[in-house]
């Protein structure tokens, strides 16, 4: 099973204490265990700051060199970034919705992953991006019920964040993974 993974920093693997865009090793980042777990080919197309595409030249930069249709999976977990950049969850999701009806892989192969909420941190977000971010899984949910994808809720998982509020810890990344796995396991038999 060949499994893309389009997300952010958190599917990236950044490691926040590095502040120059360091990623933790491949054994303490989620897409990698999930290889390791299942023996499936898994592609990381994690990238930090990454919001959800919505430009055409975001839009065709994608279609030209990361998603296309030989996928069996696609892992999409974005939205955090919309909402540092001033989105609500709401618009977010609006922006979700948009996307995945560009996107060239059958909704049917699409699993989209609600962020976990951020949480008070160094970072010090201001009460209003706290909310938003813990109501944008109950957002996703409403939309993948409309469109019939398959949806994950990581918010109710309880993954451990870094001193920053938004970044997985090692810890994070592979309670992330042990959930994940769970459920692709489940849904793809």
């Amino acid at each position: 099973m060949r499994i893309m993974c389009l997300g952010d920093s958190n599917t990236y693997g950044f490691d926040p204490r590095s502040y120059i865009g360091d990623r933790y090793p491949p054994e303490d980042r989620w897409v990698d265990i999930l290889a390791k777990l299942t023996g499936w080919e898994f592609i990381n197309e994690g990238e930090n700051g990454r919001s959800i595409p919505r430009w055409k030249f975001e839009l065709e930069m994608l279609q030209r060199t990361t998603i296309d249709d030989s996928v069996d999976l696609l892992i999409i977990m974005l939205g955090g970034n919309d909402l540092l950049q001033g989105a609500d969850a709401k618009l977010t999701t609006q922006r979700m919705e948009a996307f995945l009806s560009w996107l060239p892989v059958p909704l049917n192969r699409v699993l989209l992953v609600a962020p976990p909420p951020m949480q008070p941190g160094a970072w010090g977000f201001e009460d209003r991006l706290l909310k938003e971010s813990q109501k944008l899984a109950e957002e996703y949910q409403i939309m993948a019920n409309k469109l019939g994808i398959w949806f994950a809720d990581s918010s109710k998982w309880k993954i451990p964040l870094t001193f920053d509020g938004a970044h997985f810890t090692e810890e994070g990344h592979r309670a992330f993974a042990r959930e994940l796995y769970r459920i692709v396991l489940k849904e793809t038999g």
